[in-house]
């Protein structure tokens, strides 16, 4: 066996020589020396028995997820996965090509590609989905400089709602930063579609907008778009896939670019990641768009084949030519998508939007009756809603999750003023039995 040692003493001394550096160490002067070599304390090693019998009494610990009421949510949701999905998608041929980049991808996984891109074109009412983003805040920052591109990289501002998920809009400013974008919205906190309609002008490039909002608000967009496309500029919206299947979609009112997070779509939480970023736009944007898309064509013989077409990725064109470089396929959560809808169908993907609906409203009811308490979120909303608690939001948490109930995501986590406000997000996995446990905790602070 050959050692991997790429580089040898002389090649060593060379380098460090270069950077005017007598040796290795010198490259990490910037790190405190107590911390360059740290001392660790690790026990005396133990056999293969022995560690799966501390690991197993260390997992004993956790607490299962059927013990906690979970009403948490803020971007990433709990919904159910069902058990087909999880034997389709372990399969080897598609856990091996969890990231397939290169042309040369396997007629099954193009295949994949394929029917996710369709079927979220479907659920979207767009024409053309990509495959696909690494999550939703990154898909929506790239979707605000598809619409700077498009516009000729002539028009500057861009116009954002302020009931954006904080995390999407901290992503918008990094990526627009280097480009000299201007953004309107913020300071204004705007987000109805009348206040973000007098913000256009011609200067411009897109209005970006949530569906729901971060605070679960249903609003109708259809106005703002044609006021958008009236000054030229295109209307980018940010989706809850989920409510789509009871919801308007946004190309059916006119959107011009749609991006969302997929999580919700057959992936678990998994502790925050992988997401899916969605990207979706009209087919005359089609060459403008980051990513990859699956194509289908036939043979001499009428043999159908799945091809990558169209590649604006860094790996198949000029890097000059681009129009993105640290854009994902997220190959392995797209086809966890493509499953979950495809097993689902239209029905079953309309059911489980009714029940979060539903039970979500349910929960708004009980708990905006309790004494002390207020929904502030405005009727109708989807999924989630903002509880405001006589007490910090903080300490409702800290109080519930000690009786296994987890209330929801205190805002003051992103509004440092808004202490007393707790979002509360609700889905079909959520009972009637933990509803009405965290009303009762609930009611029993004051």
């Amino acid at each position: 066996m050959i050692p991997y040692i790429p580089h040898t003493d002389e090649d060593r001394k060379v380098m460090l020589s270069a950077l005017g550096l007598k040796g290795v160490e010198d490259l990490f002067q910037d790190i405190p020396e107590r911390h360059r070599k740290p001392l660790i304390d690790l026990p005396p090693s133990c056999s293969e028995a022995e560690v799966l019998r501390e690991l197993k009494r260390m997992a004993s610990r956790n607490t299962s997820a059927e013990e906690v009421a979970f009403f948490l949510g803020a971007g990433a949701y709990r919904h159910f996965i069902p058990a087909a999905l999880e034997a389709i998608v372990s399969r080897g041929e598609f856990l091996t090509s969890y990231t397939p980049y290169q042309p040369e991808a396997s007629q099954g996984t193009l295949q994949a590609m394929f029917e996710y891109q369709s079927l979220l074109a479907d659920l979207l009412g767009m024409d053309t989905v990509n495959a696909s983003h690494y999550d939703g805040a990154a898909a929506l920052a790239e979707g605000v400089l598809l619409a700077y591109r498009a516009k000729g990289g002539e028009r500057k501002t861009v116009v954002l709602s302020s009931a954006l998920h904080p995390e999407y809009i901290e992503t918008i400013k990094t990526y627009v930063h280097p480009f000299g974008l201007r953004i309107r919205g913020l300071d204004e906190g705007a987000w109805k579609p009348d206040e973000l309609g007098r913000m256009i002008d011609e200067t411009v490039c897109c209005v970006v907008v949530p569906f729901p909002t971060f605070f679960g608000s249903l609003v109708v967009y259809r106005t703002l778009c044609m006021a958008t496309h009236e000054k030229g500029a295109l209307f980018v919206v940010s989706v809850d896939p989920i409510s789509l299947a009871l919801f308007e979609p946004p190309g059916s009112y006119g959107a011009d670019i749609v991006t969302g997070e997929g999580q919700s779509l057959g992936s678990h939480l998994s502790f925050g990641g992988p997401g899916l970023g969605i990207f979706a736009t009209r087919g005359d944007l089609l060459r403008k768009m980051p990513g990859r898309l699956a194509g289908v064509t036939c043979d001499r013989k009428d043999r159908n084949g799945f091809v990558l077409t169209l590649n604006t990725r860094e790996q198949h064109i000029r890097r000059e030519k681009a129009t993105s470089n640290i854009c994902s396929n997220q190959g392995h959560v797209a086809l966890r998508a493509a499953v979950y809808l495809s097993l689902l169908g239209k029905t079953g993907l309309r059911k489980v939007a009714e029940l979060t609906y539903r039970k979500a409203c349910y929960t708004a009811e009980q708990l905006g009756a309790l004494p002390g308490y207020k929904v502030t979120t405005p009727y109708p909303f989807f999924r989630e809603f903002v509880l405001q608690c006589p007490i910090p939001a903080e300490e409702v948490m800290c109080r519930l999750v000690e009786r296994k109930i987890v209330p929801g995501l205190p805002l003051s986590r992103y509004y440092p003023d808004r202490k007393h406000d707790l979002l509360v997000c609700v889905t079909e996995l959520n009972t009637k039995e933990e509803i009405d446990r965290l009303v009762y905790a609930l009611k029993g602070i004051k």
